[in-house]
């Protein structure tokens, strides 16, 4: 039996809705943990309302220290659990009775699995009207690479639990006085299915232990210490996952839970192991959250995989600023930390999410998990133009402190844009820049970087002549100007013969010209155009570079509405992922946007999933994750990139462009 010096990082996840929060306090409260203070939005919620950040809490076990994370559900918020997850000794996944909610598990068992990080599944809430356990892991097993093993089965009176039995010890247990777990008789109608599925366990686990095995078949019982000992093996080495039932708000099972915690999660040592963390380093931590608060500043959450960490010690070439013990939004000095603990870290400037730091600087971790694209963006201006400066540096905060989030300046506008994983991901952020950086926010209509071309060919003389006193300016260009197939740009050359453009001038026409594209006659940058300067005439003393310039620019002005000018919008190709079952909805949904389905397939990673292919106008993607959560629910994503641009025509055309002619301050 494991008895670990440093403490145990045990990391709850699950999809939104299955009582991850219920059971975070459950197990704290059963262990005589101090009473969390939560926030509700802004930490773990209570209750039933939404967890939106991870929250940790310590407590003690049998002697044993143990931190617990608490991590949000909802899949815009999954880069917060699984920076939890990189720093954890195991994973307890929480999911509920009902087979048709296992597609939301996948894309965490997949990354669970991908990373080897040993985890266990809790069953919660086996009331009366759920499915039967059977049918559940059997949905559930579709969707883990791993074997998933039985470690108890439920005792039910009336439909309600009771109780459940550990398939190991054979014992039952239930709640006696006061809420406490007690033992209980196991029924006589409930030994064959005892029987049974202890068998099966023991099965498995012969599956990997060739003694096991032997024994089984020479139906010798393998004592309980034997199971243990392969349990706990197979656990730390991520070769199956055992399954625990109970409910999280009665406290039942709960127990059973925490010893299945003891002799099976890994310590830290053996984590340092399965991570591949570098023993040549005297002390070694790894941040997994920043923060930054006002009147504290920046704030790094870390477990300290090596050695200690004290106050003043010099961590990524900087001084620490102090040590802190998290528990809930409570943080209380705590001048130092063990090798194994979880605290927060105040004032270390070089530390980044994900960074391994030790006294002297950092170190790029493996296989910390990348940020996903943005599904969703919003066109952000400070309130107050006094405050553009200070919003530069709260967005750069912002994105340090989750990575999710993403801050780009869109070309034409030059808007800054602030994209996330959903519309309340996104109103988070907008609260945080509000409250925490006191820089208030104005969201404006995305920009659409709609272009324009020409469909017919033409020529133009353009003559540019000014005279001021002294030098005058002339310029006197011929140009042809035709369209070119889409996607190819923008063509420039020069058929001048006899020196009629001195060749000094035609890099300033070629320049005019460019000036001139920049706003055609739809008032869009114009592309997709072959100019060609076939002639012209200058003035010995009035010509000059800006003159010629300045007619380049004349000659588009003048001729490109004469050529047919045509509105062209951007195409996305659209790789749409979602769970098997809601791919008709999410081909409704493209199609109800002016969409092409280009076709489908299996999710290359996800079991259970397919990846919808299409093309969609830039234009109808603002609230498409909106909907395709709502289709999927809640678990669909996309991942975006430009294809290519459209022509686009009729009423829709028309409307664009008479807002894009509108004073700037009207649109």
């Amino acid at each position: 039996m494991k008895h670990p010096a440093s403490p145990r990082v045990v990391t709850l996840v699950g999809p939104q809705g299955v009582g991850k929060t219920t059971l975070f306090e459950s197990l704290l409260k059963s262990t005589g943990a101090e009473e969390l203070r939560t926030t509700g939005s802004g930490g773990a919620a209570t209750g039933r309302s939404m967890t939106l950040e991870l929250s940790v809490a310590h407590t003690r076990f049998l002697g044993e220290e143990w931190t617990f994370i608490d991590t949000p559900g909802a899949t815009e918020f999954t880069q917060e659990a699984r920076h939890a997850l990189m720093v954890s000794d195991a994973a307890v996944v929480v999911c509920d009775a009902s087979p048709e909610r296992a597609a939301a598990l996948a894309p965490l068992l997949t990354f669970l699995d991908a990373r080897r990080i040993p985890h266990l599944l809790f069953l919660n809430v086996l009331e009366e009207g759920g499915s039967p356990v059977r049918e559940v892991l059997e949905s559930l097993q579709a969707v883990s690479s791993r074997p998933l093993v039985m470690r108890e089965i439920p005792l039910r009176q009336g439909g309600h639990l009771v109780g459940v039995v550990d398939l190991v010890s054979e014992r039952a247990w239930g709640l006696g006085q006061g809420g406490k777990p007690a033992l209980i008789s196991l029924p006589d109608s409930d030994k064959p299915r005892e029987e049974t599925a202890r068998r099966e366990l023991i099965e498995r686990l012969a599956d990997l232990d060739d003694a096991l095995l032997a024994q089984l078949l020479e139906d010798v019982i393998p004592p309980p210490q034997a199971l243990y000992a392969q349990l706990e093996r197979a656990l730390r080495e991520d070769r199956l996952v055992p399954v625990f039932l109970g409910s999280a708000e009665q406290g039942l099972g709960l127990e059973r839970l925490l010893k299945g915690l003891r002799h099976e999660a890994p310590t830290v040592e053996e984590t340092r192991e399965r991570l591949g963390i570098p023993s040549e380093m005297p002390m070694l931590v790894q941040t997994f959250k920043t923060q930054h608060q006002p009147h504290v500043g920046k704030l790094s959450m870390v477990r300290v995989w090596r050695g200690g960490l004290q106050e003043g010690d010099t961590l990524a070439n900087s001084r620490v600023g102090g040590v802190q013990r998290v528990q809930g939004t409570k943080q209380t000095s705590a001048g130092m930390a063990r090798e194994g603990e979880v605290v927060t870290v105040s004032r270390v400037e070089g530390l980044r999410t994900g960074d391994l730091a030790d006294a002297q600087g950092t170190l790029t971790p493996r296989d910390w998990p990348l940020a996903p694209p943005p599904v969703h963006q919003v066109a952000i201006v400070a309130e107050k133009r006094t405050d553009d400066v200070k919003l530069t540096t709260a967005l750069a905060r912002l994105v340090e402190e989750d990575p999710s989030l993403s801050v780009d300046q869109e070309a034409d506008t030059q808007m800054l844009l602030l994209g996330g994983q959903g519309e309340l991901h996104l109103r988070m952020a907008l609260e945080h820049l509000r409250t925490r950086m006191r820089v208030p926010v104005l969201t404006r209509p995305l920009p659409i970087p709609y272009r324009e071309t020409i469909r017919k060919t033409g020529s133009h003389h353009a003559r540019f002549k000014r005279q001021s006193g002294g030098h005058g300016q002339f310029g006197d260009v011929v140009v042809e100007v035709k369209p070119l197939p889409h996607g190819e740009g923008f063509r420039f050359t020069s058929a001048v013969v006899g020196g009629s453009v001195p060749k000094q001038y035609i890099p300033a026409v070629e320049e005019g010209v460019k000036d001139g594209l920049r706003r055609g006659p739809l008032g869009f940058p114009v592309v997709d155009v072959e100019v060609t300067l076939t002639g012209g005439t200058y003035h010995s003393v009035d010509s000059s570079d800006q003159a010629f310039r300045t007619t380049g620019r004349l000659a588009m002005v003048e001729l490109l509405p004469k050529l047919e000018p045509v509105l062209l919008e951007p195409i996305l190709q659209v790789a749409i992922h979602v769970p098997n079952e809601a791919i008709p909805r999410a081909q409704r949904l493209v199609t109800s946007r002016r969409g092409q389905i280009l076709g489908f397939d299996t999710h290359p990673e996800i079991p259970g999933w397919e990846v919808l292919t299409a093309y969609v106008p830039q234009s109808e993607m603002q609230g498409f994750i909106v909907e395709l959560r709502s289709a999927s629910s809640g678990l669909g994503s996309f991942v975006t990139r430009q294809d290519h641009y459209s022509e686009l025509v009729g009423k829709q055309a028309e409307r664009v462009v008479s807002h894009q002619q509108q004073p700037a301050a009207e649109r």
